[in-house]
């Protein structure tokens, strides 16, 4: 199953030295059955899209209680036995929660396919998402279309080789 793990620079920094993702547990954001049913399409390259959107928005969050890292979100994709990401059933179809799946223990980061992450120009945006991100979820309309506008910017692929690059 591929899984996206939203994570910061520096905590993709930190992965890196690890050679892993985590410790465990760690949430994840997939294909899940309720992702399926909210996002109601069966192409497979649009559901992972949706799962690798849901898993930006957790670096957002990651973000916006992370005062000193650089405003751009990261993902990693990666590769696990199904068997390994856990669905919350409890959740159902809470649009807080859809697709996201959890990991009980570290992943190695040689299972990772690829990282997203932000460009520099993305870098404003995303700053002023992360600002607005507490008045978004009370209900303030002008600031839940700046966190939107965060969303505006596709993440760019990388090949995990290239992280050594995407931290320095």
């Amino acid at each position: 199953m591929r899984v996206y793990v939203p994570l910061t620079l520096p905590a993709l920094a930190e992965a890196h030295e690890a050679g892993e993702l985590g410790p465990g547990p760690l949430t994840a954001y997939a294909v899940t059955p309720a992702l399926r049913e909210w996002y109601v399409s069966d192409d497979i390259e649009e559901l992972e899209y949706a799962a690798l959107n849901r898993a930006a928005s957790a670096s957002l969050r990651m973000l916006a209680g992370s005062r000193g890292a650089a405003r751009r979100r990261v993902v990693v994709a990666v590769d696990v036995p199904d068997a390994e990401a856990a669905v919350d059933p409890d959740h159902g179809l809470a649009v807080s929660t859809l697709g996201e799946v959890r990991l009980a223990r570290a992943v190695p980061l040689a299972k990772a396919a690829a990282v997203h992450v932000d460009s520099d120009d993305a870098e404003a945006d995303v700053r002023a998402a992360a600002d607005a991100l507490g008045a978004a979820d009370q209900g303030d309309d002008d600031a839940q279309f700046t966190v939107d506008g965060a969303e505006d910017h596709e993440l760019l692929w990388f090949a995990t080789q290239e992280i050594p690059n995407i931290v320095d």
